[in-house]
């Protein structure tokens, strides 16, 4: 099965080539402002995408998908994830949007305790998960050399061991990494500057 990954296209989608695959994933900032009309750009472009299946995971930029009124407007063939999962195939992928920050960004949940609730739900059997923030360290150095990644998660992981951790939320982090039976992959498609020049993730998996 062919996993087709992006992240923070930030309204841009229109401009990125997709890959064909079986299964189309976002992990987060799908829009910039998280408005209506930007939240409704992105749906039904996502929509028409040919893959199979596709699986959303909304970023700290996407407001709208926190309102509950809302999310009975989703497309029928988009599997949100927002803390729940859905098995394909054989394959269980699990999808929370939670992002660690005191701001005022959408999903964002206080460091410790807070956030570690969100990342208590990952099912143990768990094959692909995603999620918008990367784990700490891995992934996610910004260009001052900062790493903004979550420790609890990074704790999370190394109990669940999933195959694969898709992700994104920092630019400068795109790219993919193998550490301790784990591949890591940064999603994101646009640099610091939101110019896009990394191409989507092309990720083959093994059903069951």
């Amino acid at each position: 099965m062919r996993l087709i990954g992006i992240a923070d296209t930030h309204n841009k989608h229109h401009q990125i080539p997709i890959p064909d695959g079986d299964i189309l994933i976002h992990a987060g900032d799908c829009t910039d402002g998280g408005t209506r009309n930007e939240t409704k750009n992105f749906l039904e472009w996502f929509s028409r995408q040919p893959h199979q299946y596709k699986l959303l995971v909304p970023g700290n930029h996407d407001f709208f998908f926190e309102k509950p009124e809302y999310l009975k407007n989703i497309p029928s063939n988009i599997h949100l994830l927002i803390d729940n999962g859905v098995e394909i195939e054989g394959i269980k992928f699990w999808g929370s949007p939670v992002t660690p920050g005191l701001s005022n960004w959408a999903f964002n949940r206080e460091r410790g305790e807070q956030i570690r609730k969100h990342w208590e739900l990952i099912p143990q059997d768990t094959d692909i998960l995603i999620t918008h923030t990367p784990a700490f360290g891995i992934l996610d150095e910004i260009s001052r050399g900062i790493n903004l990644g979550c420790e609890e998660l990074a704790q999370i992981l190394k109990v669940v061991q999933p195959s694969h951790h898709l992700f994104g939320h920092i630019h400068h982090g795109s790219g993919s990494v193998l550490r301790s039976g784990i591949r890591y992959s940064n999603l994101s498609v646009l640099d610091e500057r939101l110019q896009a020049v990394h191409s989507p993730a092309v990720i083959d998996t093994h059903t069951q």
